[in-house]
């Protein structure tokens, strides 16, 4: 039987996961990203069917990712913004972008989108920053220790890895 939730699952990826919601939630705050908020725009956007769009802005607006704000009184009509703890999942936009410019896989001959400074227009990569020496280092030097919040579980599954990565070494 599948899951349906993260529910008592120790894990920062689970918790923004659940968040979100689905592809539909990620897509919708990629609009907000993007500047958009009403609710024509996000159909428009993303095709996506009023019944889901309703649901997806109820689930993000209970997470705390969205607020909902009246623009119009008649007909009453309302604009969706991200919160402070929404914007904190902007940086996952161009992150997934540039993974997916780099696999192929927009449907695009180039990629549609380009991530720039606001104030110089350059264009700006994500990427891994090591805290002491301030240089920048590649995903695949990138290694993952436990951290005080974990568990039984997170402990096994990074234990496991370590296992792995040594057998290949």
């Amino acid at each position: 039987m599948r899951s349906k939730g993260f529910d008592g699952m120790v894990c920062s990826i689970a918790g923004v996961m659940a968040a979100i919601g689905d592809r539909w939630g990620l897509l919708i705050l990629r609009d907000l990203v993007c500047g958009l908020s009403r609710y024509d725009e996000f159909r428009q956007s993303s095709g996506i069917t009023n019944a889901t769009l309703s649901d997806r802005l109820k689930h993000l607006e209970v997470n705390g990712l969205v607020e909902r704000r009246r623009y119009q009184v008649n007909p009453e009509r309302f604009e969706y913004l991200l919160t402070r703890k929404g914007w904190q999942i902007a940086p996952l936009m161009p992150m997934l972008a540039q993974i997916g410019d780099s696999l192929e896989v927009s449907g695009a001959a180039a990629p549609p989108m380009k991530f720039v400074n606001g104030k110089t227009g350059a264009e700006v990569r994500l990427g891994f920053i090591d805290q002491e020496t301030g240089e920048q280092i590649n995903a695949a030097d990138l290694a993952i220790k436990e951290g005080p919040g974990a568990d039984d579980r997170v402990r096994w599954r990074l234990s496991q890895g370590e296992q792995r990565r040594q057998k290949a070494s």
